[in-house]
């Protein structure tokens, strides 16, 4: 199953029925190949931290199939990584990242996704960890559509020097046109290993 959704790289005009498709197979794809998957991108992300040694990290809740790296978080808190994840501040609006420690407290935004109860502590993350529906080799994303990391990244304090970390499955691989305002991400890490 792997190889054949890898193999599988979609082109299309159209972002919308090519974000489709791709949840659609991401969604397809065998649960116990995903496990495998995230345990080999949990396993890159933990070599890149030990390398890199950022001081704080952006990180996510998984949702729809995304790779679920939950298991990884407590021992990059335990190894000095100040963690924050992000909050959803109005629809149109950029994210905002508060620190949180794996085990506190939470409920759930308007999205269903769990956030921090206490949320007095935004930061500026070193690195983001971002999810993609897709990716194309040049390392440009395709989100939900819904702009929330574009808009944070355009308000970033001139000067701060924050890594963009795409984090997606290698079926997510597509080929699409990004947009003027588009950004490439600095690296992406996927079960087949770092792309820089």
């Amino acid at each position: 199953m792997e190889q054949a959704l890898a193999l599988k790289q979609i082109t299309s005009p159209d972002k919308a029925a090519l974000r489709r498709q791709l949840l659609q197979n991401r969604r397809a794809s065998d649960a116990s190949a995903r496990l495998d998957w995230d345990r080999r991108i949990a396993s890159h992300l933990q070599q890149w931290c030990a390398q890199e040694q950022p001081r704080s990290l952006g990180v996510y809740w998984p949702i729809q199939a995304e790779p679920d790296l939950l298991g990884l978080y407590p021992a990059l808190a335990e190894a000095g990584i100040q963690l924050a994840l992000p909050v959803v501040q109005a629809k149109d609006a950029p994210l905002t990242f508060v620190q949180w420690t794996p085990g506190d407290a939470m409920e759930k935004d308007g999205y269903g996704i769990p956030i921090p109860l206490a949320r007095d502590t935004a930061i500026w993350p070193d690195a983001l960890l971002i999810p993609c529906v897709g990716f194309t080799a040049g390392k440009f994303r395709l989100g939900y559509g819904g702009g929330y990391y574009d808009r944070t990244l355009a308000i970033k304090p001139a000067g701060l020097a924050v890594k963009t970390i795409g984090i997606a499955y290698q079926c997510g691989l597509a080929e699409f046109d990004g947009e003027p305002h588009d950004v490439a991400l600095d690296m992406l890490i996927t079960e087949a290993g770092c792309q820089r």
